[in-house]
């Protein structure tokens, strides 16, 4: 970045805390091409071995990115790695020539790792061994900043006064081989990383944030892997149309069947059958081959095997028995819908009511989003049930025990309270 470039983000940040003037980088400078270059793509183990090595002695934060093929194979998994520091430069690495990363992991096991949306890329840099300990993440950090846009071209066109070209971020990035213009993609995403991290830190820094965000960071670095969702079939669109529980039955038998094709071909579930087929089917439960034909989403251009396959598990839900088949809907995890506490809890609404008003009031006077201010489950959890004695310890206690951070209950606790102490307790 050049010192003309930090002048003016520094004077975008300094004057408007977080969003930039409109005079400061009407016309941000396009961001073409990586400063040393795109580098070859690592797939080799002694390819790696250099990485590896390079990186270990690099100095200060690493900036880290993964790309995937969503929409295109089955789950989530990395299909390239982009990283660069300090003394190392750029990498890309080829994570299906080269499966596991666990000792470039374990060899920034110590270093900060820069990330933009650091939730979305964590699982999969897991699972090719490759854990950070510490991490800064651009984009958390832009809201808590308050920032209007916080995608990675926009805060890099703010605060760095950059261009980034975002043209090739919904691609297969399964494809092989990878063609240049991805690969030159892929390396912008992580040039400025480090540069935006440390505009971020001092405006967090100037705001009174900073310590609130190294707590947000450290939260998402300890988490556990998020456990597997339970009846992800409920989850497929047009559920809401799907009434009885013999269709139920269907979307289910339906959904599994092409999972296990799609994970087998190791495509993205859709391009297997769509959702609006599973419903379609589930809905007429057509009695034979011909009849499912007839429905959308199943035309000529299905194989009759795949029919078969498809027909066979509306049979299998056509055969259970009553016991067998699925309950309407998932038993309820925690209160419910803030839509029916009126009748059934009228302080408990009047609860959440006043907590609501009070936390956007906060949340607007912080300059950042109420999410990222308390979670709006954990609000509507304490108001649901609130600790006995209506206390701050306890009000503080109960936001703990829901995962708040520290910073998120001393800023809270104090509204919270007020509102559970203006109702009566539920009798």
């Amino acid at each position: 970045m050049t010192d003309a470039h930090k002048t003016a983000a520094e004077t975008a940040l300094r004057t408007t805390g977080g969003a930039p003037p409109d005079d400061v980088d009407k016309a941000p400078i396009p961001l073409l091409e990586p400063r040393e270059g795109i580098p070859p793509v690592v797939a080799t183990e002694e390819a790696l071995a250099e990485v590896v090595a390079a990186f270990a002695a690099g100095t200060g934060p690493v900036a880290v990115d993964a790309e995937r093929a969503s929409g295109y194979r089955y789950g989530q998994r990395a299909y390239l790695v982009q990283m660069r520091r300090q003394g190392a430069g750029t990498t890309l690495i080829d994570p299906v020539g080269c499966p596991d990363l666990s000792a470039l992991g374990e060899a920034l096991s110590d270093t900060e790792w820069i990330l933009h949306a650091a939730t979305q890329d964590l699982p999969c840099l897991r699972e090719i061994g490759m854990v950070p300990s510490r991490i800064f993440d651009t984009e958390l950090a832009g809201r808590l900043a308050g920032f209007p846009r916080v995608g990675l071209g926009a805060m890099v066109e703010s605060v760095l006064g950059y261009a980034l070209e975002k043209g090739h971020s919904a691609v297969d990035w399964s494809t092989r081989p990878l063609p240049e213009p991805w690969l030159r993609y892929a390396a912008l995403d992580v040039e400025l990383l480090v540069d935006l991290r440390d505009a971020l830190e001092k405006e967090l820094d100037r705001q009174g944030k900073l310590e609130w965000a190294h707590e947000e960071f450290d939260a998402i670095a300890s988490a556990p892997p998020a456990p597997p969702r339970k009846d992800p079939w409920r989850r497929t669109s047009g559920m809401h149309k799907v009434r009885r529980r013999r269709q139920m039955a269907a979307v289910r038998e339906l959904w599994t069947a092409r999972d296990k094709v799609a994970q087998r071909r190791d495509v993205s579930p859709g391009k297997v059958l769509s959702d609006s087929a599973i419903i379609e089917a589930s809905l007429a439960l057509p009695a034979h081959v011909n009849a499912l034909t007839a429905l959308t989403g199943f035309g000529h251009r299905m194989g009759r095997r795949q029919l078969e396959q498809w027909q066979a598990a509306v049979d299998r839900a056509k055969a259970l028995s009553e016991a067998e088949l699925p309950q309407p809907g998932q038993a309820l995890q925690g209160p419910p819908p803030p839509r029916a506490w009126a009748d059934k809890d009228p302080a408990a609404a009047a609860r959440l009511s006043a907590a609501r008003a009070s936390v956007s009031e906060l949340a607007e006077r912080l300059n950042m989003p109420q999410e990222n201010l308390i979670t709006p489950d954990t609000v509507r959890r304490v108001c649901w049930e609130p600790p006995g004695d209506r206390s701050s310890a306890a009000v503080a206690a109960a936001l703990a025990a829901h995962g708040a951070r520290p910073w998120q209950i001393a800023q809270v606790t104090p509204l919270l309270t007020a509102a559970l102490t203006a109702t009566p307790a539920k009798p």
